[in-house]
């Protein structure tokens, strides 16, 4: 289990951005928070997987504060991170990366299935260098998979779903609801309704605080009520 306990964050100008997040984030869930953009959701997302430190407050795992923590530190207390713009690495090969998320010597067999949850073929990718000629779909496609790759027993995407085709897109959804099965907690940023449709919970964030959180039967209706029922500032219905 997962604990943020009065978390804070500011701006460089020292404006406020994160201000005073409680939340708790059960093991074995698969918890999506969504709200609008500038809210805060990817900062939320980088202070749990320590890439920034918070102002204040505190960050339990399994009641162990790993609030000082490192990137590193929390990746081998199984914390794993998908950036939402991914990171290029010269000379690098797409087996390469692989290889170094999972932390050992990766079969054909096993590129296969890993490259194959994201819609990718091994057999065309395993070579290619990360750093030239491939999309940022593509790299954001190998990205999840090295993440897959490397495991890990609480898994944070960073809105998965950004320059990912439909196709890939579905196969991404699919992969979700295995996890789902196994003993791993997943925490998404999102604002597709087809994985909000999938969560077990749902966190809305807004201005820099939980504005709601409880299960997907509780909060989805809302959320798509709020979506159909939206108006512009000058009172005239908004089209979608």
């Amino acid at each position: 289990m997962l604990q943020l306990e009065q978390i804070t964050w500011n701006l460089p100008d020292g404006t406020p951005l994160i201000q005073g997040i409680d939340l708790t984030i059960p093991d074995e869930k698969m918890v999506v928070i969504t709200g609008p953009n500038g809210g805060g959701k990817t900062t939320l997302a980088k202070l749990i997987a320590g890439i920034i430190p918070p102002a204040s407050g505190r960050i339990l795992l399994n009641g162990e504060d790993i609030t000082n923590y490192s990137v590193t530190e929390r990746a081998r207390k199984g914390i794993s991170y998908a950036f939402q713009q991914p990171v290029r690495f010269k000379g690098m090969t797409v087996q390469d990366m692989m290889e170094l998320a999972g932390g050992e010597s990766m079969s054909p067999e096993t590129m296969c299935t890993l490259l194959g949850k994201v819609g990718l073929c091994a057999e065309e990718y395993a070579d290619r260098e990360i750093n030239t000629g491939l999309s940022g779909g593509e790299m954001k496609r190998i990205e999840i998979a090295s993440v897959l790759a490397h495991g890990g027993r609480f898994i944070i995407f960073d809105e998965p779903e950004a320059g990912i085709d439909l196709w890939s897109f579905t196969r991404l959804v699919d992969t979700f609801r295995e996890m789902q099965k196994q003993e791993q907690t997943l925490l998404i940023i999102s604002h597709q309704e087809r994985i909000l449709s999938i969560a077990d919970e749902i966190v809305v964030v807004a201005n820099g605080k939980v504005r709601t959180k409880g299960s997907r039967e509780e909060i989805l209706p809302t959320l798509l009520e709020d979506e159909r029922t939206a108006r512009c500032p000058l009172g005239k219905e908004e089209r979608r």
